[in-house]
């Protein structure tokens, strides 16, 4: 369970002020008070820009909760989702093109081409210090000005009618048992799934475990809701490490009631939704308070109801959280964020598809 600082008990001024110090002697801006970032924000002119990767009717319930929160801001945030969009964006930012966004929603695979463009707040001394409301754990402790607002976790679907409950598999290892050999089960090409356990096994199993599967010859697919929408219509039975939110809205939408998903250990967690200030934004007050209200239980909430299911497996009370209590899990933390790609780049080599 995270413990989030009590509202209004920062530390004592003296102490702050020898925080600062610190902080900008490396470079980072730290500030001292949450009155002073609230003061700093309503000086800012015009609407705040941001990207997150979630869909039009969570973007647009959190930008009103936001705005019920701070009346005085406008913002408009975008969705972004997927590999090309964040590709565009990067570039468009490093040819100082995106000089009138405020704050980035950022990808695993571009976490280090964002690095140098982001603008230098300390965030976690500022959230160790109660100056701003957010779990330190979601706050990437080497960069200090990234928060990791929601959490993916990935799980098994299944067809009801085509594959009974006891003969599902109990652990990952029980997807190379002879009966799940020849088409048997689907597994997406972007092995997020698979990449995901090598927190909890070490990347030698993983890709072990990786090559194992390829030799199960799977029905393999591309993306989880296409693939799910043909699970619900019998054409598949089962489907190895889905995301748990993208297989919650697809029971929802099914109304055949065949759907299914369990839950099997290590249970893959990664950090998502991380969010950085650009070095450019022109309101970069404004996004700070965007940041810390995304990570606040009202704006975890939303993400829960509208996402669905997406909040934050670190927050007490979410959806993914109480699905993982007491449960083994391999955690793609900070020290394995951005090397997240790079493992889902072997784990697709171990699977013996070709390269470009």
């Amino acid at each position: 369970t995270l413990r989030r600082p009590a509202p209004g008990a920062p530390a004592a001024a003296p102490v702050m002020a020898a925080l600062r110090a610190e902080a900008e002697s490396k470079g980072y801006i730290l500030e001292t008070s949450h009155d002073e970032i609230v003061a700093k924000a309503k000086r800012e002119q015009g609407a705040m820009q941001a990207h997150i990767s979630q869909g039009p009717e969570t973007i647009k319930a959190v930008v009103e909760a936001f705005k019920a929160e701070y009346p005085f801001v406008n913002a408009q945030v975008k969705e972004m989702t997927g590999t090309d969009e964040a590709q565009r964006f990067i570039l468009q930012v490093k040819a100082g093109r995106a000089q009138d966004f405020d704050a980035g929603h950022i990808s695993d695979e571009l976490f280090k081409d964002y690095l140098p463009y982001l603008k230098k707040f300390d965030i976690l001394g500022m959230a160790q210090k109660g100056v701003l409301r957010i779990p330190t754990e979601i706050i990437d402790p080497v960069n200090r000005n990234i928060v990791a607002v929601n959490t993916g976790m990935q799980v098994i679907a299944y067809n009801k009618k085509l594959l009974p409950v006891d003969k599902l598999p109990n652990q990952w290892e029980d997807f190379l048992k002879p009966e799940f050999k020849g088409r048997k089960f689907t597994a997406d090409i972007r092995p997020t799934e698979i990449a995901s356990l090598v927190p909890a096994w070490g990347l030698e199993k993983t890709l072990d475990f990786a090559r194992k599967v390829a030799a199960q010859q799977p029905v393999w697919v591309r993306g989880a809701t296409r693939t799910l929408t043909a699970m619900a219509a019998g054409e598949y039975a089962l489907f190895m490490g889905p995301n748990f939110n993208t297989v919650m809205r697809a029971l929802k939408k099914d109304p055949t009631g065949t759907l299914d998903l369990k839950v099997i250990e290590p249970i893959p967690v990664r950090l998502t939704e991380a969010l950085g200030i650009l070095a450019s934004s022109p309101r970069p007050y404004t996004a700070l308070l965007w940041i810390e209200f995304q990570a606040s239980p009202k704006g975890q909430k939303i993400v829960d109801d509208y996402h669905p299911y997406g909040a934050s497996a670190f927050i007490a009370g979410s959806a993914q959280e109480k699905l993982s209590r007491g449960k083994r899990l391999s955690v793609v933390g900070w020290e394995h964020f951005s090397k997240l790609g790079e493992y889902q780049e072997k784990v697709f080599e171990a699977y013996g598809f070709p390269r470009e």
